[in-house]
């Protein structure tokens, strides 16, 4: 299975914002529903970080007079971890349970954002096929064929 089977929910929470957009502009769309995770174009349009939850609230902390209307550039997470549609789902689950993620950006071919995907779609689309793949196992061991 590959991100791509299950790509139109990742375009569904994808939210995206400008490199030179103010915090509290992020801090606007993050207060939307079921918004955990904004991803923050360049000048091309390409991903050049991400603003997480964790980067608006050091933020706002910090926040009085200017501070609240300083870049989203200046807090994003630069070091992003992404995937491709075309990436094997479990290639991209082994990261995600490594590194102890929840969410992850999809980029296309070009590096632009197409979407955003959540750990817990990918966790039971890898247990479907799993159980898929058991099965035609056993199927075949079984002389049944597969059917």
């Amino acid at each position: 299975m590959f991100v791509e089977q299950i790509l139109d929910s990742a375009r569904e929470r994808l939210v995206v914002i400008d490199a030179g957009a103010t915090v509290r502009q992020a801090a606007e769309l993050m207060s939307r529903p079921h918004v955990a995770l904004i991803v923050v174009r360049g000048p091309q349009g390409g991903m050049v970080g991400v603003v997480t939850k964790t980067d608006l609230v050091a933020q706002m902390g910090r926040c009085g007079g200017a501070a609240c209307m300083a870049r989203v550039d200046t807090i994003m997470t630069r070091d992003v971890i992404s995937c491709r549609g075309n990436d094997r789902l479990l290639d991209v689950w082994s990261v995600i349970e490594r590194r102890g993620l929840l969410r992850m950006p999809v980029l296309d071919s070009e590096g632009m954002p197409i979407g955003i995907l959540y750990a817990r779609d990918a966790l039971p689309n890898l247990l479907t096929e799993a159980e898929d793949e058991e099965k035609m196992l056993r199927d075949y061991v079984m002389n049944v064929g597969y059917q």
